[in-house]
């Protein structure tokens, strides 16, 4: 489903569902540090219910399974739970993806110890979210909000992709990731006390096809360019890759979290 939010990309056009296979393929790329962050805080673990809100293809259900908790997952798209169900299917994992936006979710109250959103708590309706993720949540339940992005003012190779992206989508507003906190909308200070948060820097390994399949899968491209524009962007990154790129790299990246627990 096409998603229209004049907050993002200038209010152009864009459904997840058009990249499930590609993001499916190449956006599972978080490092063991990554999830080594959570793990460290306590959450998501054995003896733990965690829901995962704007799941996409399950890839944080799926990459924590093996620490104990019980996972769900959900998604606006139903070509990404789709994908998450295969995906989870295919390593014999228990988790259970349903599909429905974030607003819509509907468990009864005190249902999870931990409730998780990475790459996605910017796109919810904060109002209608917010009170309903803390409803959920158990008593002293934490919100974990995950982010990471390449670094393009530090990284040729990401820099010169980014640049691509805009020629074809220059309304996308994805671009020119910096190092910050995580954004915490103002309606969450009612229901939520921030108790941490950190930023750090990270190396993630690359070949040219998988960084080629990274950036198709991302917002700008495979999510919402027309299959016109795409074969020309394919082409042209192909190329630049050929180019400017080795065989293997690592890309230059800043991870963030944010731990939210329920008031």
């Amino acid at each position: 489903m096409d998603i229209i939010d004049s907050r993002i990309d200038g209010g152009k056009a864009f459904d997840w569902g058009r990249t499930s296979a590609d993001y499916a393929k190449f956006r599972d790329i978080y490092p063991r540090i990554f999830y080594g962050k959570i793990i460290d805080q306590g959450l998501c673990v054995n003896g733990q219910r965690a829901l995962d809100i704007g799941t996409g293809t399950g890839v944080i259900p799926r990459n924590m399974y093996r620490y104990g908790a019980e996972w769900t997952g959900t998604d606006i798209s139903a070509n990404q739970i789709e994908q998450a169900k295969l995906l989870a299917k295919q390593s014999d994992m228990n988790i259970e993806f349903y599909t429905t936006s974030a607003e819509d979710i509907s468990y009864p109250d005190n249902s999870f110890d931990v409730i998780t959103a990475c790459q996605c708590f910017w796109y919810f309706d904060h109002k209608k979210v917010i009170p309903n993720l803390a409803r959920m949540l158990k008593p002293d339940g934490k919100l974990l909000i995950l982010y990471m992005a390449w670094l393009p003012f530090e990284d040729n190779i990401a820099g010169e992709s980014e640049k691509l992206v805009l020629k074809y989508n220059p309304d996308w507003s994805g671009a020119g990731e910096m190092r910050k906190p995580i954004w915490i909308p103002d309606e969450a200070n009612e229901y939520f006390t921030l108790i941490k948060h950190e930023e750090y820097d990270l190396k993630v390994h690359f070949t040219k096809e998988s960084w080629h399949g990274r950036m198709k899968a991302c917002r700008g491209v495979g999510a919402s360019l027309s299959e016109e524009e795409l074969h020309k962007w394919e082409c042209e990154h192909k190329a630049l890759l050929d180019e400017i790129a080795p065989d293997e790299f690592d890309i230059l990246h800043y991870a963030a979290y944010a731990i939210l627990e329920k008031k």
